[in-house]
């Protein structure tokens, strides 16, 4: 039987200076990401391909068994689609050489950010990922939480975060 999947926004060209969320699960939902030799290794790559994509990586929170981002486009060239598939396919590759096993699920999920309150509300949502998972009490001390730009602790303020705000 097919299988869903959301297809990329026809009008939307994917390019410039544009802000992302982005959601990659792992193959088959599997605890891939638990190690962290496993975060070094994806995290890694993930940044190679934000700096050949002309993106920067806002934060990252790798979960065992998925990953969240908000990355944003440098340059007027900056392809998101051409970031999926670089990302995914780097850390696929070195994860796979290895542990031998697959990394990636096929398909994820973007979403354009479009003004500064859905950035904030965003990067809040990235930060409570783990507390909410039940991994740490506070997301200073999850060691999948990363970013490109700013120290976890300036995230947490520009976010606004507290725990107050977790979502069930």
């Amino acid at each position: 039987m097919p299988h869903f999947y959301p297809a990329h926004l026809k009008d939307l060209p994917y390019r410039g200076k544009l802000s992302y969320a982005l959601r990659f699960g792992t193959e088959p939902r599997a605890a891939n990401l638990g190690a962290p030799e496993a975060v070094d290794l994806v995290a890694a790559q993930l940044l190679r391909a934000g700096r050949e994509q002309g993106f920067a990586i806002v934060v990252y929170c790798l979960m065992p068994d998925h990953a969240h981002l908000v990355i944003d486009g440098e340059r007027d060239d900056s392809n998101c689609l051409a970031f999926i598939k670089a990302a995914k396919q780097y850390s696929g590759y070195y994860y796979k050489q290895r542990y031998q096993r697959q990394l990636w699920q096929r398909y994820g999920y973007e979403r354009v950010i479009r003004n500064y309150m859905e950035r904030a509300l965003t990067i809040r949502y990235v930060l409570a990922n783990p507390v909410r998972a039940g991994l740490v009490a506070d997301p200073r001390r999850y060691y999948g939480l990363g970013s490109q730009k700013h120290t976890i602790e300036e995230l947490m303020e520009l976010s606004e975060y507290s725990n107050a705000y977790l979502l069930d």
